[in-house]
């Protein structure tokens, strides 16, 4: 890690320094904003259940009642809005991704489109929470609006550090937010664990496992997320003296689908319990308390499945094995062992599943961490937590810029020699 940054402030390495003073200067406008309050709105105090998400995402400005209050959650929904409707379910958006760049440009176009409209909507309800339900029609337009503008200049911001900065803006601006969180609540662990402790010598040692506890789940999402199932793959047309006899393969990650699943189950949950603020009918009230609050166990058990179920659903629809054993046949090339045609692709949907499985149970612990943790431990302090999907959009964020500096800093030093 001190030889990268012995590296990156290199004299021969300005144009770096600047992007990566550029981006962090851009973040800095963002942790700014997340504390610019609404005018006439006051901080939510209530549990936000599944919106819990989105505001760890934001560095708690929903709760805030902070202009950055949706963050770039809309946009991120309407991205994966498209993506699902580009994967053989909508001709029109399958075909613009098949067009390259155009298409792509065309796709962005209407995500962003997309966003801004998922950002009034939500702009609207959220509204609701900011404002109060006694307040008029204009006032929740007007909190709206100002939401909706803070999520387009975000998205703003994200393409300004993109095209002038390191990594990817919009992931990074998510990534911000949630460290932006984390020394409040290691302060608060402190303060409940040793000061809130009779016993000083038990609380440092409490505190001190939470810690290592942290450690260590940071540490496994490294290695999940890094760990990937590689398919050798041989051309019939071609030797491996011309790929310089180094063996050529599909790399498939253990966790292919990310946060995705979590996201996708968490909105499908929020959904219900968003119109039970509107629904006045006891019974609905019940039946989302009971059986759709993840604080429950029945609650948790829908929640943990739907995360199953999207994490397949996701991987398959993302690694197609018709598309992938398709383009080998075309291509000369096999698998070997493995008849090309049918046989392939059964033999890569297997091995989708298999290892789809190990990476969905990864990701169910760790989606459930927090909630087991905040519900069956002692501690009170509802700010500790412990886990979460934070941590994996972290992790995810961290090793793409890195390896995007990386790579950076690689090609300068090859260009150098010659």
């Amino acid at each position: 890690m001190f030889a990268m940054f012995k590296r990156i402030f290199a004299p021969r390495n300005k144009e770096l320094k600047k992007r990566i003073l550029f981006t962090l200067g851009a973040l800095a406008v963002f942790a700014v904003g997340t504390s610019i309050r609404i005018p006439g709105t006051t901080s939510i105090s209530n549990d936000l259940g599944f919106l819990e998400l989105l505001n760890s995402m934001g560095g708690g400005a929903l709760k805030r009642g902070s202009i950055f209050g949706l963050g770039v959650m809309p946009y991120i929904s309407a991205s994966i809005i498209i993506q699902l409707f580009s994967m053989n379910i909508i001709p029109y958006f399958t075909d613009l991704a098949k067009e390259g760049y155009t298409g792509r440009r065309k796709l962005n176009t209407i995500t962003r489109y997309l966003g801004i409209a998922i950002a009034f909507i939500q702009g609207l309800i959220l509204a609701l929470g900011i404002v109060g339900k006694n307040a008029n029609a204009f006032e929740y337009v007007r909190v709206s609006i100002i939401l909706t503008a803070g999520t387009a200049f975000l998205l703003w911001i994200g393409d300004q550090i993109t095209q002038k900065g390191v990594g990817n803006g919009l992931s990074l601006i998510i990534m911000a937010g949630i460290v932006a969180g984390l020394p409040y609540m290691f302060t608060e662990a402190f303060k409940t664990f040793v000061l809130g402790n009779d016993n000083l010598f038990i609380g440092i040692v409490s505190f001190t496992i939470y810690v290592l506890i942290y450690i260590a789940i940071v540490v496994g999402v490294v290695f999940i997320q890094e760990s990937e199932r590689r398919i050798p793959i041989q051309y019939s047309n071609k030797t491996a003296s011309s790929y310089g006899a180094k063996q050529t393969y599909i790399p498939f990650k253990v966790n292919a689908a990310s946060v995705m699943p979590v996201i996708f189950a968490s909105t499908i949950i929020a959904i219900p319990q968003t119109l039970a603020n509107f629904i006045t009918n006891e019974g609905y009230i019940k039946f989302v308390n009971n059986y759709l609050n993840y604080n429950t166990v029945i609650g948790l058990i829908i929640y943990l499945l739907l995360i199953v179920l999207f994490s397949y659903i996701y991987t398959l629809l993302q690694f197609r094995p018709d598309d992938i054993a398709e383009n080998l046949q075309k291509n000369g090339g096999y698998i070997p062992g493995i008849r090309p045609g049918v046989e392939t692709k059964k033999y890569i949907k297997s091995v989708l599943i298999k290892i789809t499985t190990f990476g969905t149970l990864f990701l169910v612990v760790i989606a459930a961490l927090p909630i087991v943790f905040s519900n069956y431990s002692n501690v009170e302090n509802a700010n500790i937590t412990l886990g979460g999907t934070g941590i994996l959009i972290v992790v995810g964020v961290a090793l793409e810029t890195y390896k995007q500096i990386e790579s950076v800093l690689s090609q300068k030093e090859y260009r150098g020699r010659f």
